[in-house]
C-alpha cells in the first residue's frame, strides 16, 4: 500500500493543522507552563503557524538552553512553523540556523541579567531577501535605562552583544522611545539632539524615531517653564542634518 501523506501536509487549513501539531508535540514538556499557538490559513492547503513555549517562573538557564536546542531541531523539520520561547520576561524566536540561534540565546542571557530591562521581544524578521534580520523591542525601567540599553545593543563588546545582520531595534521606557534609523543603524544625530536638551533642561518625554508620514525624527517635550525656543535651538544645533525633523514642544498648557 502507498503511504498516506501526513495530516499536516494534506490539511485544507494547513495553519490550523500546523498549530495542532505543535501543541501535540510540546504538550506535557517539563518546565513549560503553557503552549500558545497562532495559525494563518492563507490558501487551501497552504498556511503557517507560530508556537510559543511559555516557561515556568524560575526555569534555569541550563534548562532554557536545552529547550532552545530542541526547538531549533523542531523548526528545522517544520519550515512553515515559527518556534518561540518566553522565559524571564524575554520572548525570542528560535531559528533553524545554529549560529543565529546561539546569538539570540546569548542576548537572552544578557537581557535577563540586566536590571534596567523589564521585558523584551526578539523576533526573526526577514525582509526583501534579507534573511539575517531581527526585530528587537525592549522595555526599560526608566528613560535613562532605555537610552543606555539602546546604546549597549549597538556597542561591540559591551554588555549586550549585537546580533549579526540587519536589526530593527526599539527601546522604550517611561519618558523615552528610541528606534533605529531608516538604515537600521544607530540614530546618532537624533540621540545627540535629545542629549543636548536633557543636559540643560528637564524633559518630560521624547520620541526618537523614523516617521515617514510626518518627517519627524525627534520629538522632545520639555517641562513647563523651560525656554522652548532655546531648547529647540540646542537640539537642532546638535543634529544639523535633521533640520525640521527635530521638534521641541512644551508641557505647558499653551
Amino acid at each position: 500500500m502507498l503511504g498516506l501523506p501526513s495530516l499536516t501536509g494534506c490539511a485544507i487549513d494547513k495553519g490550523t493543522a500546523l498549530a495542532a501539531d505543535f501543541e501535540e508535540n510540546w504538550a506535557g514538556t517539563p518546565d513549560v507552563a503553557k503552549v500558545h499557538t497562532t495559525k494563518n490559513n492563507t490558501l487551501p492547503f497552504k498556511g503557517t503557524s507560530t508556537g510559543t513555549l511559555i516557561l515556568k517562573d524560575g526555569t534555569s538557564a541550563d534548562r532554557v538552553t536545552k529547550l532552545v536546542g530542541e526547538m531549533r531541531e523542531f523548526v528545522a523539520r517544520h519550515d512553515k512553523t515559527t518556534g518561540r520561547i518566553a522565559a524571564d520576561g524575554i520572548t525570542f524566536t528560535v531559528v533553524a540556523d545554529e549560529g543565529r540561534t546561539g546569538e539570540v540565546l546569548a542576548l537572552w542571557r544578557s537581557l535577563t541579567a540586566d536590571d534596567r530591562v523589564s521585558d523584551a521581544d526578539i523576533n526573526d524578521a526577514p525582509w526583501k531577501g534579507a534573511t539575517d534580520r531581527w526585530r528587537i523591542e525592549v522595555t526599560a525601567v526608566d528613560a535613562t535605562g532605555a537610552l543606555t540599553v539602546f546604546k549597549d545593543m549597538y556597542a561591540k563588546g559591551d554588555r549586550h552583544r549585537p546580533l549579526a545582520g540587519v536589526m530593527v531595534l526599539r527601546v522604550r521606557g517611561p519618558g523615552l522611545f528610541v528606534e533605529s534609523d531608516f538604515d537600521d543603524g544607530f540614530p546618532a544625530e537624533a540621540i545627540a539632539a535629545y542629549e543636548a536638551v536633557i543636559a540643560q533642561y528637564p524633559v518630560v518625554g521624547a520620541t526618537l524615531r523614523r516617521d515617514a508620514m510626518s518627517g519627524s525624527a525627534v520629538s522632545i517635550v520639555v517641562a513647563e517653564g523651560v525656554d522652548r525656543d532655546r531648547a529647540g535651538e540646542l537640539a537642532r544645533r546638535a543634529a544639523p542634518n535633521l533640520g525640521a525633523a527635530v521638534e521641541v514642544s512644551s508641557a505647558s498648557a499653551d
